[in-house]
């Protein structure tokens, strides 16, 4: 059984229950319900800390990235904007901070087995690199809707691939029922302590490189990334407002948390495609995200559009459309934070040629 504990509260995982009135899952799991023994959130941070350590004497993994002043934007809002460049990590998104720290969680058995991971893109990268660094074979269950970028990526860094119909959770699906068919380890895009650990990596930089914090900007997909940054910060910053963000057409980690349950939340495309997908049944990051998501901004695909072209023209950036979704948060409701510092998640790079060109050439004349 997994609870969280916290300030009010208990929460059972195990029994798909909350302490939260009206709160259950819409479906049970039984293999994640069994796989992770009791901790409390403060053991989340010291896993967080252990990872921070362990991940980054790894060469050619996970890096420190920069945390940057954002003038223009800042203006534009009245808040103190920074970005915490993500994009600069190896594969160019945050996710090789969690895909090492699971590898370097494997034993020697499970190491010599190979992994099989589902990812939209950038976590089957990052897995892809860091099972390389680690001697793991690694098998990718990508959606038929993955860019041709990053499958081909994928592919040169020396992983298998493997398409499956449907969207993201239908990916995750069917990577899960290959991994326990084949005895392997599946690599959980979000839902695994480890990778949440090494996501939340980022909480603790955060920490070191602006101390009076005010918010903290990040996209919302499966929901490792903030469950992980968010858990970091609320023990040790509880001041600093945690910010979820979503693209108005795929809202599945809100829609779930509004409605108190997991279910198939109805989504249309997305330049966010990176964030776009359900969220598994019996997800880890479900009640995390319940706990530590202070507020909700979803923002109209015209708005990432738009944040995608500021980035690019006034910071010199090339952003994919998940963290054009953080920076259309900040500028939308930054100015509630005026005079204070508040980071943007800029999550990943990764977006094909074709799909930047044509945000380049929507700019308004």
């Amino acid at each position: 059984m997994l609870y969280l504990i916290t300030k009010d509260r208990k929460w059972w995982a195990g029994n798909r229950k909350y302490a939260r009135p009206n709160v259950q899952y819409a479906k049970s799991n039984t293999s994640l319900e069994n796989r992770y023994e009791e901790f409390e959130m403060a053991d989340l941070v010291e896993n967080i800390l252990a990872a921070d350590a362990r991940i980054k004497t790894i060469d050619g993994g996970p890096r420190e990235t920069p945390l940057d002043l954002a003038g223009p934007f800042s203006e534009q809002t009245g808040a103190q904007v920074v970005l915490k460049g993500e994009h600069l990590q190896p594969t160019g998104s945050f996710k090789l901070r969690g895909a090492m720290n699971k590898m370097l969680s494997l034993n020697d058995d499970q190491r010599a087995q190979g992994v099989i991971t589902a990812s939209s893109g950038n976590h089957g990268m990052a897995t892809t690199l860091a099972a390389s660094l680690a001697g793991v074979t690694a098998t990718v269950y990508l959606p038929e809707s993955v860019s041709s970028l990053k499958r081909t990526n994928i592919e040169r860094m020396g992983a298998k691939t493997v398409l499956v119909p449907g969207a993201g959770v239908e990916c995750e699906r069917a990577g899960r029922r290959a991994a326990a068919d084949q005895g392997v380890t599946f690599v959980s895009p979000y839902s695994d302590l480890d990778i949440i650990a090494g996501q939340g990596t980022i909480g603790a930089e955060l920490e070191r490189q602006c101390p009076d914090l005010a918010a903290v900007y990040v996209c919302v997909g499966g929901g490792g990334l903030i469950s992980g940054i968010g858990s970091y910060l609320k023990v040790k910053r509880p001041g600093v407002d945690i910010v979820g963000c979503w693209p108005a057409n795929a809202t599945a980690m809100h829609g779930c948390i509004e409605k108190g349950e997991i279910w198939d939340v109805p989504e249309t495309d997305t330049l966010s495609d990176g964030s776009a997908g359900g969220i598994e049944e019996g997800a880890i990051t479900f009640p995390i995200c319940q706990q530590v998501i202070d507020r909700h901004v979803m923002v109209a695909e015209e708005e990432i559009a738009e944040a995608m072209r500021e980035t690019a023209a006034k910071e010199r950036y090339i952003i994919e459309g998940a963290a054009g979704v953080a920076v259309a948060a900040a500028l939308k409701t930054g100015g509630d934070y005026a005079g204070k510092p508040v980071a943007t998640i800029i999550c990943g790079r990764n977006v094909s040629m074709e799909v930047f060109m044509g945000v380049m050439a929507g700019a308004k004349t």
